[in-house]
């Protein structure tokens, strides 16, 4: 006999497909909650750094390196034209003031001196000769002067005789007078040769005088004519080391050519590059140190050259204390720019995320360290070690600063 099977419902018919429909319905509901909610990435904590934000001193500094350079460069200059005729000196060799480069040689020179010379000889001779003159000009008329005077006082004893014989009846009067005309006439010549070898001394004294400076102005141009020759060896200004010589044995140089360079070695500075950022920072002045050793070396900046190039500018630096022992001309140092005193600030310690967010935001950790989140941030100022924080953490907070290239977008890091 058969049985009557009865009728299953249909949910226990299909009840494999509807659980199968309810478990996709649940997963795309999830996947749209996931995507609707902030987006979180699992990372490896050891593939990070983290660090604590500080109340803590900072100080502006800029870190560069620098160059040491000597601390003055004398280029050396022909003074004279001429050809190289021999090198004395040799490149890198320390030099004291007034050791001989090189040699120049200058035929036209040799003979324009020799001629100079030839013609101060005949000047000499010709002032010589108009001294003669005065001399023999003046000793005729001291012998007139002195014939003039013997000849009055003759006449005075001649003209007191007459006078004598006058009274006695001798001599009449028109006598006399003749002999007084005479005597008269004696005098007044007298007195005018006497004034002219008064003027004539005055004059001779004076035309002494300008032979005398012009045979000094004519002796003194033969010895400047002379110093020219001096000046065809070259010689070392100051001391220092002769750092290269430009020229060769036989080329031909003109004046005032540089043919040299010294550089000045009982000083050293050291020269740097800094970012066009700082340009309105950086003056003369500021202070700044090299760690070497463990020691510390300050600085002082005394040079600054405005003119940017390439997005920097140069700056001249010196010491002010010590110097580092092994200090050599080439050989280069950290340099620490200090750009202000120390002050307390928040601070984090510098770290990639600056380049992958511009300092705009930052992942802070939770209390356990286990999650970090997307903050905003406001980072004020920096130096090689620091960002000073002005507004989005607080002292005790700790953040994540490196790592950020592999983070993407990120809003949430889960930390295992």
């Amino acid at each position: 006999m058969d049985i009557k099977l009865e009728k299953k419902p249909w949910y226990i018919r299909y009840r494999y497909y509807l659980a199968g429909g309810i478990l996709f319905l649940a997963f795309i509901i999830y996947v749209i909650i996931l995507s609707a909610g902030p987006s979180k990435l699992r990372i490896d904590q050891e593939n990070v750094q983290i660090a604590e934000v500080k109340n803590d001193k900072f100080m502006e500094y800029v870190d560069v390196e620098g160059l040491i350079q000597p601390i003055l460069t004398i280029i050396v200059n022909a003074r004279e034209s001429g050809s190289v005729d021999r090198i004395v000196g040799e490149e890198g060799s320390l030099l004291q003031k007034g050791d001989t480069i090189l040699l120049l040689e200058n035929p036209d020179l040799i003979h324009s001196i020799e001629e100079q010379r030839d013609d101060l000889e005949k000047q000499l001779i010709s002032f010589r000769e108009k001294e003669i003159e005065m001399e023999q000009k003046s000793l005729t008329l001291q012998q007139q002067t002195l014939q003039t005077n013997y000849e009055l006082a003759r006449l005075q004893k001649s003209f007191n005789l007459d006078k004598e014989e006058y009274k006695m009846g001798i001599k009449s009067k028109a006598q006399l007078e003749v002999a007084e005309d005479e005597y008269n006439y004696n005098v007044k010549k007298a007195k005018l040769q006497r004034e002219s070898l008064r003027q004539d001394s005055v004059v001779a004294i004076i035309r002494k005088d300008l032979i005398h400076n012009d045979r000094e102005r004519e002796r003194k141009k033969y010895e400047r004519a002379c110093e020219r020759l001096d000046n065809l060896v070259i010689k070392a200004p100051v001391a220092g080391q002769l750092s290269f010589v430009k020229v060769t044995p036989g080329q031909q140089v003109s004046s005032n050519q540089g043919i040299a360079e010294i550089k000045v070695l009982d000083q050293y500075k050291i020269h740097t590059s800094l970012s066009e950022y700082y340009i309105d920072r950086i003056t003369t002045g500021l202070p700044a140190t090299i760690n070497y050793q463990g020691r510390k070396y300050p600085l002082r900046i005394t040079k600054v050259v405005p003119e940017v190039k390439d997005r920097t500018f140069d700056v001249d630096l010196v010491f002010t204390g010590e110097m580092p022992d092994n200090v050599r001309v080439g050989k280069s140092f950290r340099v620490q720019i200090e750009l202000g005193q120390p002050e307390q600030a928040i601070v984090i310690p510098r770290g990639n995320f600056y380049q992958a967010t511009g300092g705009q935001w930052i992942y802070k950790l939770n209390a356990s360290k286990t999650k970090a989140i997307r903050v905003p941030l406001s980072i004020g100022r920096q130096n090689p070690q620091q960002y000073e924080i002005t507004d989005g953490l607080q002292p005790g907070d700790w953040v994540i600063t490196t790592g950020y290239d592999n983070f993407g977008e990120a809003e949430e890091l889960i930390l295992k």
